[in-house]
C-alpha cells in the first residue's frame, strides 16, 4: 500500500509539473499574441516595414518649337549598410575599379558612415556600372533610382540654361529661377525590407509622385545654335577673350537668342573653371562706345534744335571740352546730323548733346533701360549704372555721349534698340514663349524713333556698318570701338567691338547685338570684327523664321 501511495504521489507531481509548464506556455502565448501584441507587432514592423520616398520627374524645359532643351533621365546610385557590408579581397578591388576609386577610398566612405544602415558610395551610375556591381553579389550593396539632368544641346545653350545639382534642383541660370516651376513633388509608399534592406514587397502607396511642369523657353534652339558656333569661330579668327550675341524678337521683346563663348558643357561640368559658368550678356557690365550714339542724337532731336537734316561743322576733328580733348578718327567735315552717326563723329554728337541740359539725354538713357537691371527674372543679372546729373560736367556728358561713364549689358543694350524698331515703345524682356505680344511702355516720340531706324539704316548702307548688310534686307543698325580701362586708366590695345541692327528696317522684326571683348589680331574696330557676325546671325535667323526679304537681293 505504501509503495502504490508513494507511486502515485510521484505521478501527480509529475503530472502537476507538466501542466504548470503547459499552464506557462498557455500564459506566453497569451501575453504574445494577445496583451502584448501591439508593441511586439509594433517593433517587428520597425525593423521590416519602411516608408520610402518616390523620387518626381523634373520638367523638362523645350524650346519655341517644342524642342528638347533639358531633360531628366533615370539613373541608379549605389549605397550600402555598413553593418552588413562584408565584401571579399577580390570583391572589394572589382568595387573600387567599377567606382574608380581606391580600395582605401571605398572602405573610408563605409566607415564614415559607421552606426547607420545607409551610406551612398557612387550617385547617379551609368546601368552598365549598375549591372557590373550588382553581379559582383556584395552583401549589403544596393541601388536607388534617381533622376540625372541632361542637356541635349550641351555648351551652346549651357550658360543660358545653367544646371541642376547631384539632387536635381537648379542651382544656377534658368534652372535656378524656374525651380519652383520644374520640380517635381516626391512621392511616398510603404514597402517590407528584409535584414539586408531589399525591398521585398510593396505594401501601399502613401502619396502618388508629382513631376515637374514643363517649362517653354522663347528661345529658337536652331537660332541659338548658329548664333554660338559663328561666334565661336569670330573669336577664334580675331583672338579674342570672349563675346555675346542676343537675338530678340522686336514684336513681343522675346529673347530668341543668347550665345555666350567660352562656354561649358553641363553634362560634363566638373572639367571646366566657375568662371565658365557666367552668363556674361546678362552679368557682366563694360561701357558701350558708339552704339549708344542712336539715343544720343534722339535726345539732342527732341527739343526742336535739329532735325535730321541739320548741319554741324565737325573740322578739324577735334575740339576742347571742359580742358579735355574730343576726337574723330578723321576730319569728316561738314556733316549734316544723319552723317554725324553715319560716320560716327564724336565731334558732331558731342556738339548736338551740349545744345541741351544734361539731364536730357540722361534721362532718355534711363527710360529706355540703360545702366538698369532688365527685370528678366535671370539669377545674378547686373544692373549697370549710368552717370547722375548732379556728376556730369560738360566732358562727362560728352563722354556719356559716345558711350562712356556709363556701364551697361549686352541684354540692356539689345532691349533699348527696341525703341526704335517699336515706334518708341520699350518692350519688357522676357525668357518664356508667350503669344500674347506686350503693349509696351511709350519712351520716346514715334517720330523721332523713326527719323533714328532712317538714320540706322543709312549707317549699313553708306557708313561704317557696310560690313553688316544682308542680302535681300534692309538692315538698320550702328557699329561701336570702346576702349578697355584698366587699373590705370583706357589701355590702348583692349578695345570692346559691338555691332547693334535691326531688320527688316521696312518692318522691324529682329535685333541683334554683338559684343566681342578684346580682339587681338586681325583688327578691333566693329565693323571689322562685331558686323560681319551680326550678318550670319541675323541673315540666318530670318530664313529660319521665314520673314520676307524687302529689298532686291544683292
Amino acid at each position: 500500500m505504501k509503495k502504490e501511495t508513494r507511486h502515485l504521489t510521484r505521478l501527480l507531481g509529475l503530472a502537476f509539473f507538466f501542466v504548470l509548464i503547459l499552464l506557462v506556455l498557455i500564459w506566453r502565448m497569451l501575453d504574445l499574441t494577445v496583451l502584448d501584441r501591439p508593441f511586439l507587432q509594433g517593433q517587428g514592423n520597425a525593423r521590416s516595414l519602411r516608408v520610402i520616398d518616390i523620387p518626381a520627374h523634373r520638367g523638362m524645359i523645350i524650346d519655341r518649337e517644342g524642342a528638347v532643351l533639358a531633360v531628366s533621365t533615370p539613373l541608379e546610385s549605389v549605397w550600402v549598410n555598413p553593418k552588413l557590408f562584408k565584401p571579399t579581397a577580390i570583391q572589394l578591388s572589382a568595387l573600387a575599379r567599377i567606382l574608380g576609386l581606391t580600395k582605401a577610398q571605398v572602405l573610408a566612405r563605409v566607415s564614415a558612415a559607421h552606426g547607420r544602415e545607409f551610406a551612398y558610395l557612387q550617385r547617379l551610375l551609368l546601368p552598365t556600372l549598375t549591372k557590373k556591381i550588382e553581379d559582383l553579389k556584395i552583401p549589403g550593396i544596393n541601388f536607388q533610382e534617381e533622376f540625372k539632368r541632361y542637356y541635349p544641346e550641351a555648351d551652346s545653350v549651357a550658360q543660358l540654361l545653367g544646371f541642376t545639382n547631384v539632387d536635381d534642383r537648379g542651382i544656377e541660370g534658368l534652372e535656378l529661377a524656374y525651380q519652383n516651376w520644374l520640380m517635381g513633388v516626391q512621392g511616398q509608399k510603404r514597402v517590407l525590407k528584409d535584414r539586408t534592406g531589399r525591398v521585398i514587397e510593396e505594401l501601399d502607396m502613401i502619396k502618388e509622385p508629382r513631376p515637374g511642369n514643363v517649362l517653354q523657353l522663347s528661345i529658337d534652339r536652331r537660332i541659338q545654335f548658329f548664333a554660338y558656333h559663328e561666334l565661336q569661330n569670330t573669336i577664334a579668327k580675331f583672338g579674342a577673350k570672349s563675346g555675346s550675341v542676343v537675338v530678340l524678337d522686336t514684336q513681343n521683346g522675346e529673347v530668341l537668342a543668347v550665345a555666350n563663348y567660352p562656354s561649358f558643357n553641363p553634362n560634363i561640368r566638373n572639367r571646366y573653371t566657375l568662371n565658365s559658368y557666367r552668363n556674361k550678356a546678362l552679368t557682366d557690365t563694360f561701357e558701350p562706345g558708339s552704339v549708344i550714339k542712336p539715343f544720343s542724337i534722339a535726345s539732342a532731336l527732341q527739343n526742336g534744335q535739329f532735325t535730321p537734316s541739320t548741319i554741324i561743322d565737325t573740322r578739324p576733328s577735334w575740339m576742347i571740352v571742359h580742358g579735355h580733348t574730343i576726337r574723330d578718327v578723321h576730319n569728316y567735315g561738314v556733316l549734316d546730323v544723319t552723317g554725324v552717326l553715319r560716320n560716327s563723329s564724336n565731334v558732331g554728337v558731342t556738339k548736338m548733346v551740349l545744345a541741351s541740359p544734361p539731364e536730357q539725354l540722361i534721362d532718355l538713357l534711363t527710360r529706355c533701360g540703360i545702366g538698369q537691371r532688365t527685370e528678366s527674372g535671370y539669377p545674378g543679372e547686373s544692373d549697370g549704372s549710368i552717370v547722375k546729373v548732379a556728376d556730369a560736367n560738360p566732358f562727362v556728358l560728352a563722354t556719356l555721349s559716345f558711350g562712356y561713364g556709363m556701364s551697361v549689358t549686352a541684354l540692356q543694350l539689345a532691349r533699348g534698340y527696341l525703341v526704335f524698331a517699336n515706334e518708341g515703345r520699350l518692350l519688357p524682356i522676357s525668357f518664356l514663349h508667350n503669344q500674347t505680344p506686350p503693349q509696351g511702355v511709350p519712351v520716346l516720340d514715334p517720330v523721332i524713333a523713326k527719323q533714328l531706324l532712317a538714320m540706322l539704316e543709312a549707317v549699313v548702307n553708306d557708313g561704317t556698318g557696310k560690313s553688316s548688310e544682308v542680302a535681300g534686307y534692309r538692315v538698320a543698325g550702328k557699329t561701336g570701338t570702346a576702349r578697355v580701362a584698366g587699373k590705370k586708366g583706357y589701355e590702348e590695345n583692349r578695345h570692346t567691338a559691338s555691332f547693334i541692327g535691326i531688320a527688316p528696317a521696312s518692318k522691324p522684326r529682329l535685333i541683334v547685338a554683338v559684343f566681342i571683348q578684346e580682339p587681338t589680331r586681325g583688327g578691333y574696330y566693329g565693323a571689322a570684327v562685331a558686323a560681319p557676325l551680326f550678318s550670319k546671325v541675323m541673315g540666318a535667323a530670318l530664313r529660319i523664321l521665314d520673314i520676307p526679304p524687302d529689298k532686291g537681293a544683292t
